[in-house]
């Protein structure tokens, strides 16, 4: 999703780098490229027009012209019109004051409700609610089944006394649900409608109907981003048949161009609550216009990211492993697929990279990463003994073979695997000693003087400077000590800082401000 326009954003924003002033020809062309990028995303023509003359307006004015880097401010002020065009700030689901709280899901046939009705009701659960989905869908066939299933998957209770396909009232059914939680506890109340192919008036009557029996706190259009201009035509009828309170998008991980995505905010006036990104239960995220915007811009989308990772780590399980570094225990191969499969538990690996700033210049990279690579990692660890996980050391030839063979792999890939593990064993020792990360510029163990590395010295055959030899010092802690004790004191550079230097000249002093003087011990 998205993909085309934030190549091609992208591509725009290169031609403005380095330019300390940008002349109307540079604005005008950087806002045609953008005006061209946004209709090849099937952005509704009303909405690029707006889009364009805002961000043109602002980038001609001193907005532009007083800034240090011009090209960045622009890339600012695409952000944010593209957050304002996306709903500016997120708005969560109303709650009723007196429960339960009746959500309403409207939409064509196939924009996937029943299956968000699941994604809903779990999400729901999860913030502590205690949903039930009403079956009102009674004309499609089999879709009372499908929620029920998906209703069980997701742990949700589910209404379902008419049997569907075609037979039951849904206005009646819609009624007795809102009653039925009422009496039985429950605080939400998700009802998930009938669609058709296209909006008709049965659909729009049948929609306001309910509407009508059920008072619902929220109305959502259920928008399928995959069909474009021609959805937010429908999400426009819907508002007018049945007043949207909100939008939820679906198939956001298929390859669209995310037009729709960008004009039905406009065009509806209704914000959009909720994206559905696969078809897992967990693929359900609330929306938030200024990460949507940041995703598009290539600027990554960081708080989702570790929003999901705070969902997949087990916080006890973080804590232990913690302390086990703390301590000063080795990280193990059992300790690594323990971390593995939560990072898996996040999703496609593939996909959280994606949400990191800049990775748009690596997406053929990323694209080419085969996940199963993970899925032949974790058979190799699975495939050694608790001792051969904790202890890499025992890892003989033979065992090597049996462990290729017991996964499926050769024992090249074991031998890869296994050293691999150990490089990065050595390094996470460096860390936790205060070391640094090995060989990195800037970084304790790999700056010279620091820790590890080179100190001034004379030059080696090769240019490598060598340390100096200073005497020789006892392998005996307690000697070596007692030796560097009785070293004189290194004398201090003059003019050091903090005034460790020499005292400062009577000229120096007179070139300070009085109240200098006076501290420095002056006149």
């Amino acid at each position: 999703m998205f993909a085309s326009l934030s190549d091609r954003l992208t591509t725009t924003f290169k031609t403005l780098r380095g330019k300390g002033r940008l002349s109307p020809a540079d604005v005008d062309a950087t806002v045609r490229q953008i005006r061209l990028a946004l209709l090849d995303a099937d952005v509704s023509l009303p909405v690029v027009r707006a889009f364009t003359a805002a961000v043109r307006e602002r980038a001609l004015g001193d907005e532009v012209n007083g800034a240090l880097n011009p090209g960045q401010q622009v890339v600012k002020i695409v952000n944010e019109e593209l957050v304002t065009i996306l709903g500016g700030e997120s708005r969560r689901l109303r709650l009723a004051k007196n429960p339960p709280t009746v959500i309403m899901l409207a939409g064509l046939q196939g924009a996937g409700k029943t299956t968000l009705a699941g994604k809903l009701g779990y999400w729901l659960k999860q913030q502590g609610h205690a949903p039930v989905l009403v079956a009102c869908d009674l004309q499609r066939p089999n879709a009372v089944t499908q929620l029920q299933v998906n209703g069980e998957r997701a742990g949700v209770a589910v209404f379902a006394p008419e049997p569907g396909n075609g037979v039951g009232d849904p206005v009646d059914v819609a009624r007795r649900g809102v009653e039925h939680a009422r009496a039985r506890g429950y605080d939400v109340v998700v009802v998930d409608t009938a669609g058709r192919l296209g909006v008709d008036a049965d659909l729009m009557q049948q929609a306001s109907d309910i509407r009508d029996a059920v008072q619902p706190d929220e109305v959502l259009f259920v928008l399928d981003a995959m069909i474009g201009q021609s959805a937010v035509d429908t999400a426009k009828q819907f508002d007018e048949g049945v007043s949207l309170t909100g939008v939820v998008m679906t198939k956001l991980d298929g390859d669209a161009r995310g037009g729709a995505a960008l004009s039905v905010v406009t065009v509806t006036g209704s914000p959009i609550l909720f994206a559905s990104t696969g078809e897992k239960l967990t693929d359900f995220e609330v929306f938030h216009p200024d990460r949507m915007a940041g995703r598009i811009l290539d600027m990554g989308d960081v708080l989702t990211l570790i929003e999901q990772a705070e969902k997949a780590f087990d916080a006890e399980q973080t804590a232990k492993m913690a302390d086990k570094l703390q301590r000063g225990d080795d990280f193990t191969l059992s300790d690594f697929l323990e971390q593995m499969q939560a990072v898996r538990r996040m999703g496609p690996l593939k996909n959280m990279l994606k949400m990191l700033p800049g990775m748009g210049d690596m997406k053929e990279q990323l694209d080419a990463f085969d996940e199963r690579e993970l899925d032949r990692v974790e058979a190799i660890v699975r495939s050694m003994t608790p001792a051969e996980r904790e202890d890499t050391k025992i890892l003989n030839g033979s065992r090597r073979s049996r462990i290729a063979k017991g996964s499926g792999t050769q024992v090249s890939d074991v031998n890869g695997l296994v050293d691999r593990f150990g490089q990065a064993q050595k390094m996470m020792r460096q860390m936790r000693n205060g070391g640094g990360m090995p060989g990195m510029p800037g970084m304790p163990g790999g700056m010279p003087g620091m820790g590890g590395g080179v100190g001034p010295g004379k030059r080696g055959k090769k240019g490598k400077q060598q340390p100096q030899r200073k005497g020789s010092r006892s392998g005996n802690p307690a000697k070596r000590a007692a030796e560097q004790a009785a070293l004189p004191p290194a004398p201090a550079p003059a003019g050091s800082a903090f005034g460790l230097g020499a005292a400062p000249r009577s000229e120096e002093l007179d070139a300070l401000p009085e109240g200098f003087r006076d501290a420095l011990g002056g006149r």
